[in-house]
């Protein structure tokens, strides 16, 4: 009787795991042809755009960037300046000090003629207390605000910028990133093209600096990093970008904008409470809450994404400060899809109920789960003898090439339409990473998984230290950094 009931459930198993991977086979081919086509329709639209109109139209939507900042001192000064030399028309830069240790404040005060003004605080959303905000006193600096306040993490950071913004559009970033001149022209657009249903959020693709050259806030020479990690995160960049998300926004499902580069109404982030501070995966969570919402008033809505490379960032290429930021995804991605989970297959929140939640909640969340669940049922068969090698080495197999065939599909994306690595070295270099990731670089990201859902269970909060080695300037710059750093 054990022994048919045990055998029964090895059954049970064996169809489970074979409809996931036929599953997750159909469902990568899709997400192939829905961001191809997508990505058709917004290079033929780019053709025909003018972003010097949006920058200079009266029409064209005022936005505030908000740029909250931690212990930034080594680069505040040159990071503010690039922000503020943005090609826009009309647009304020917020740097929001949350209780900074270092010399944050007292550089941005120095370098920015900063006077506390007499700013009167009304908060719309609850956060810690403020210290102070400051004003220049220099006319070439008007744009710019600076708040100092007492230390919230990043979520309640943003939400003191929120109280404090006065444009019709917020520009959330991280104050680290290097921006395109033209890259609120560009997110702006999707907020002014949309006639019959409201842009309540745009994503922007965010590109991977280390490696790169960079002079005066602006990548000049693309190259991919040195390291297997740093590589791996370009091509996951270009999956999860190029693929993923133009996919999800072809069918308006997408639930996730990037916390590094995104753009909200900011209307409706004061109506639906902002952003929530006690969970790491904010940016998924207001994204998620805003759709709600909108479902919720049965009001027509987008939320869109523009691919173009605008926004750059430095990943980190040690593996133990990757680990905690995977550690820290997984747990965000738990959180606010309990937070929401009112939305599961409920057809009153249409795509995101019905596709973009289960899709998330299946094949993000519990995938980790899924596939050491799939290893430990392979090595039962092999301990009990039922074990057939031919099904798992054609499985395995065919599982093997769709990986090779969606991230080259990735790379082959980005050079049809942007074509940043010119260079044919770092071509191959992309391509070998992709014959290996499966091997070397796919458990780990299971395993850091795995500890993600364990510490979610352990209640574990926080988001473990980043650690940034600074961008490579370019060639006329690289005796002054070795100077400074020495």
């Amino acid at each position: 009787m054990y022994n048919f009931i045990f055998h029964l459930i090895l059954e049970v198993l064996g169809v489970l795991f074979l409809f996931l991977s036929s599953t997750v086979i159909i469902i990568y081919l899709l997400i192939m042809i829905l961001s191809a086509l997508e990505m058709r329709d917004v290079l033929k639209k780019n053709q025909f755009a003018d972003y010097q109109d949006i920058i200079t139209s009266p029409l064209a939507p005022g936005v505030s960037i908000l740029a909250p900042a931690y212990n930034e001192g080594a680069s505040i000064v040159q990071n503010v300046k690039s922000l503020l030399s943005l090609h826009y028309g009309r647009f304020e830069v917020i740097v929001i000090n949350d209780g900074s240790k270092d010399d944050t404040l007292s550089k941005l005060i120095s370098a920015f003629d900063l006077q506390l003004s007499g700013y009167a605080y009304h908060p719309e959303i609850e956060t810690k207390a403020v210290r102070g905000i400051y004003k220049s006193t220099n006319r070439s600096f008007n744009k710019l605000v600076v708040i100092d306040k007492e230390n919230g993490g990043k979520a309640d950071a943003l939400n003191c910028g929120i109280n404090v913004s006065r444009m019709e559009i917020l520009a959330c970033i991280d104050v680290d990133c290097i921006l395109s001149h033209e890259s609120i022209a560009r997110m702006v657009r999707p907020f002014m093209e949309e006639t019959n249903r409201q842009v309540i959020a745009v994503g922007g693709a965010i590109g991977i600096a280390n490696n790169c050259d960079v002079t005066d806030g602006t990548v000049t020479k693309y190259r991919v990093p040195k390291s297997i990690l740093g590589r791996f995160q370009v091509i996951e960049y270009f999956r999860a970008f190029l693929m993923g998300r133009m996919a999800w926004t072809r069918v308006n499902g997408l639930m996730l904008i990037s916390g590094a580069f995104g753009f909200f109404k900011r209307d409706l982030v004061v109506e639906v409470g902002g952003y929530f501070p006690k969970t790491v995966g904010e940016d998924m969570e207001l994204v998620v809450r805003m759709r709600r919402h909108m479902e919720e008033k049965n009001i027509p809505y987008k939320v869109s994404f523009v691919p173009d490379p605008l926004c750059w960032t430095e990943v980190p290429e040690d593996e133990l400060v990757l680990s905690r930021q995977r550690n820290r995804w997984i747990r965000g991605t738990i959180e606010t899809l309990q937070l929401h989970r009112v939305t599961r297959l409920n057809p009153r929140f249409g795509v995101m109920g019905m596709v973009s939640y289960p899709f998330w909640n299946i094949f993000e969340k519990m995938a980790p789960i899924l596939e050491v669940l799939g290893l430990l049922y392979t090595l039962v068969l092999i301990i009990i003898g039922d074990f057939s090698a031919f099904y798992f080495v054609a499985l395995f197999a065919v599982l093997y090439l769709l990986s090779i065939l969606v991230s080259s599909f990735s790379i082959l994306y980005e050079q049809i339409a942007y074509n940043n690595y010119k260079d044919r070295k770092d071509l191959n270099a992309l391509i070998f990473t992709v014959l290996i990731e499966p091997f070397f670089i796919h458990p780990k990201i299971v395993l850091w998984g795995l500890k993600g859902h364990w510490d979610f269970i352990k209640g574990k909060g926080g988001w473990g230290q980043m650690i940034r080695t600074g961008f490579t300037k370019s060639e006329e710059n690289k005796d002054l950094k070795t100077t400074t750093n020495s």
